[in-house]
């Protein structure tokens, strides 16, 4: 049994900037979520999740020691924080914009949660 719930209940993520490029963060709350993310939370799934947002390539990078997963935003920020006319041309909201994905999650997964950050209930 799965239960569809966005990101932010399985992690928590910080966004940062270089030049055109925003990279996410996307830090686990417990080791069976990680394994979860690894599984899912893939490169193309992450582009998808922005399309229309970014204008290049999505790059993937796992941490395995840190239970978390880079993701570099190529084309994500209309040149760059000196050039770009965007709002957020620095990239900070993109974190919070990824933690509103929703992906199936396993019972056991939930459970492992709970444990992990000591909260009951999603």
């Amino acid at each position: 049994m799965t239960t569809r719930v966005q990101l932010r209940h399985l992690a928590h993520a910080r966004s940062g900037d270089k030049g055109d490029t925003a990279n996410v963060g996307v830090i686990a709350y417990s080791a069976q979520a990680y394994a979860l993310l690894e599984r899912e939370l893939t490169a193309e799934r992450v582009a998808e999740h922005f399309a229309g947002m970014i204008d290049g390539p999505v790059e993937r990078f796992e941490l395995h020691n840190l239970e978390a997963l880079n993701f570099l935003l190529h084309g994500a920020l209309g040149g760059g924080g000196t050039v770009s006319l965007m709002t957020d041309a620095q990239g900070k909201v993109y974190s919070t914009a990824l933690l509103r994905a929703e992906i199936d999650v396993p019972a056991d997964v939930l459970a492992s949660l709970d444990t992990a950050t000591g909260r009951a209930g999603r």
